[in-house]
């Protein structure tokens, strides 16, 4: 059995970019055991460690070196490889040389490979040895980092994310001695830049975590590392009478910058309260990376909690230092507050004609007013309050040219809604000013006023088809104007909202409002069809089939939310024990109605039906269509298919016991026209035909 040990490797470096050390650690671990994999050197599991000075990873139990494999070189066939007289041909003598066999000894290398003798070299080739392959190993996961911007040191042309200090690799106890990157590794580490700034000698691999917190005061495990942030800096939140706000990526850029983690808390005046809050704490955690306490109400406290990298003697001083550094950040926010009230929105909004939003598609302003009269159309398809809308859409970009937006770029839309506020605006249109952004991202909250759906909704719409309308159709990965997340937004909006709004009538109105394409005829459906086409990669994230969307698509509707109701309707059919017998009747129905020249009549002639099958699902359909026209009136498309699947055993019947291609005509058309009611039943839904996979 082959003998096994650990094996530590570090990279040590200058101070890692924090909002990369996470991605950087995972993939540097990924290479390394993928390469090992792919080694056939065998190990039981890995560790990863990641400081603002370090990558590492401790892989345990892993094998000194990979089993030895044994190699098959097929030759020719033996009836190639030697003539009648048993003399090696022209092939045998190739493959003998090849493989540096005695020519003599050919007939020693035959072997039936299953189907024919043919000759055959056997060769044992030696497994890697680990710690022949270490070096190479690491020089290849270093370089395939993800790295965005490398750099140089020094007069080395080695290239990095940041200069490197030290390597240190350790084979169970074994120190080896490696040159990567122009350095020579050793089993030597460093502790804490300020507690233990000296060298550290790790004896065995299996002790580097233990070294490292016992003797150099740092945490290597991110995750232990993250762990003790939060623990630390909830209960100060507790203490202080309230709630720290703990965000992922505050919390995961925090642990990226220290390696002896102390959370100490903070307080400032509380005539900063005053100021939007979101202002506040955009300015404590951009640029201080600070958290901040929230009271049961939810409101923001006059505190901060800072992770300092030091165990400081006397801690109370650190927290001086960094409420000498928040004030003036709070003192700009609230100079950029007060300064701003001074102007209305509405005075701002001529600023607007200076900034370009496209070249072809004119200035913020003319945007503005596109979406003003959109806003306007779409509230009174809504019956909302249709002068809200378009003073909501007049100011929409106004804040765009605020002190507040220009420093904090993030209160874009929430300065909106303030001086929206202070200028006296009714709550529908301050709340608008916010909620046109909504949502912003993946699984983002929408519009809580009919006044700010109503925007967001005109707003995306006008971006999508002037764009379109220009040309600039976003392809394979480009889409400057995130086309692709404003298509889903308006998606959501409709369907979350329950708004029974038709999509090609919206994108027709909004084209109307772009008078140099206003006649394209042709934009509408590319848009359209764009917008509906994202609908497919939501649905298959919700487990739903492309055959069951394709069923629905088919139908070339234009009202999300009806597409939904269908949708979820056939998802919910395409679940009963009937439904794959009826998609697939309905899919001969439809390849036979294809076949048929000339028309179809809607009615069935009943003195024509003679089987008595053909009777029975005659009489059927006549009583579906009583009990589905109701259903399907009020967009219960679900009842009206649970109802339609009564039906499998009267067209199974049909399809066993009547001859539809009958040679009477008159039999024949009938038997077409009772096919034709068929079909038409469920296609008031979608066409289940193209439920059936893979015909």
């Amino acid at each position: 059995m082959t003998s096994t040990r650990d094996l530590l490797i570090e990279i040590g470096t200058e101070e890692l970019p924090p909002k990369s050390l996470k991605i950087l650690s995972e993939a540097f671990s990924a290479s390394i055991s993928s390469q090992l994999n792919d080694q056939a050197l065998k190990f039981s599991t890995t560790k990863s460690f990641a400081t603002p000075r370090r990558l590492a990873i401790l892989v345990s139990d892993l094998a000194e070196s990979a089993p030895d494999k044994e190699l098959e070189n097929w030759g020719p066939p033996v009836k190639v490889a030697f003539d009648d007289a048993g003399k090696a041909t022209n092939a045998a003598l190739a493959f003998a040389k090849k493989n540096n066999i005695n020519a003599d000894d050919l007939s020693q290398h035959i072997a039936n490979d299953g189907k024919q003798e043919k000759l055959c070299y056997r060769s044992n080739a030696k497994g890697a040895e680990t710690k022949n392959v270490i070096a190479s190993i690491i020089d290849i996961a270093l370089n395939a980092l993800p790295i965005a911007k490398r750099m140089r040191w020094g007069a080395s042309r080695t290239e990095f994310v940041r200069p490197i200090q030290w390597l240190t690799i350790i084979f169970g106890d074994e120190n080896f001695q490696e040159n990567i990157f122009g350095l020579t590794s050793s089993n030597v580490t460093r502790g804490h830049r300020f507690h233990c700034n000296k060298e550290l000698q790790i004896a065995s691999a299996s002790s580097y975590e233990s070294v490292l917190k016992d003797q150099g005061k740092v945490i290597a495990d991110y995750k232990t590392r993250q762990d003790i942030i939060r623990e630390q800096i909830t209960n100060i939140g507790k203490t202080l009478g309230g709630q720290t706000v703990i965000s992922n990526d505050l919390l995961n850029e925090v642990s990226s910058l220290v390696e002896w983690p102390v959370a100490l808390a903070g307080s400032f005046e509380e005539r900063f309260l005053k100021v939007p809050a979101e202002a506040l704490i955009s300015s404590m955690k951009e640029h201080q990376k600070y958290f901040h306490v929230v009271d049961s109400n939810n409101k923001l406290m006059p505190y901060f909690i800072t992770v300092s990298n030091i165990e400081s003697r006397d801690p109370q001083k650190v927290v001086d230092g960094n409420e000498r550094v928040i004030r003036p950040r709070l003192s700009d926010a609230a100079f950029f507050f007060e300064t701003d009230c001074k102007t209305s929105l509405e005075q701002r909004r001529e600023k607007l004609r200076t900034i370009v939003f496209q070249d072809k598609l004119g200035t913020i302003y003319d945007k503005t007013c596109r979406v003003a009269e959109l806003s306007e159309d779409i509230a009174k398809l809504l019956n909302a309050n249709t002068s809200e809308a378009k003073r909501a859409a007049e100011l929409s970009k106004s804040d765009l040219v605020t002190e507040m937006v220009l420093e904090f770029d993030d209160m874009q839309g929430i300065a909106g809604y303030y001086y929206a506020q202070n200028d006296g605006e009714a709550n529908g249109v301050a709340l608008a000013m916010n909620e046109q952004y909504m949502p912003r991202f993946a699984g983002d909250g929408l519009p809580t006023s009919l006044t700010g759906t109503i925007v967001a909704l005109a707003d995306r719409l006008d971006t999508i088809t002037g764009i379109f309308g220009i040309g600039q159709i976003p392809t394979g990965s480009k889409d400057p104007f995130a086309l692709r997340r404003a298509s889903l937004g308006v998606l959501r909006i409709i369907v979350e909202k329950q708004l029974t709004l038709d999509l090609g009538e919206l994108v027709a109105l909004a084209i109307s409002k772009h008078q140099q394409f206003a006649s394209d005829n042709k934009l509408k459906n590319t848009v359209l069809n764009y917008i509906i086409d994202r609908l497919r990669a939501g649905y298959e994230d919700q487990g739903i089939s492309a055959e069951v969307f394709l069923s629905v698509s088919a139908k070339q509707l234009s009202a999300p939310l009806d597409i939904d109701h269908r949708i979820k309707a056939v998802q919910a059919f395409n679940q009963l024990p009937e439904a794959a017998a009826l998609a697939a009747a309905n899919k001969r129905v439809s390849n036979i109605l294809a076949k048929v020249e000339g028309s179809i009549a809607d009615t069935v002639n009943t003195d024509l039906l003679q089987e008595p099958a053909e009777v029975a699902l005659a009489a059927q359909l006549v009583e579906q269509q009583e009990k589905v026209a109701p259903l399907f009136a009020k967009a219960d498309y679900e009842g009206g298919l649970k109802s339609l699947a009564r039906l499998q055993s009267s067209v199974d019947a049909f399809f066993d016991q009547v001859m539809v291609n009958a040679d009477d005509e008159a039999l024949r058309r009938n038997r077409q026209s009772l096919l034709k009611q068929l079909q038409g039943l469920f296609l008031e839904v979608a066409d289940i035909s193209l439920l059936v996979v893979g015909k």
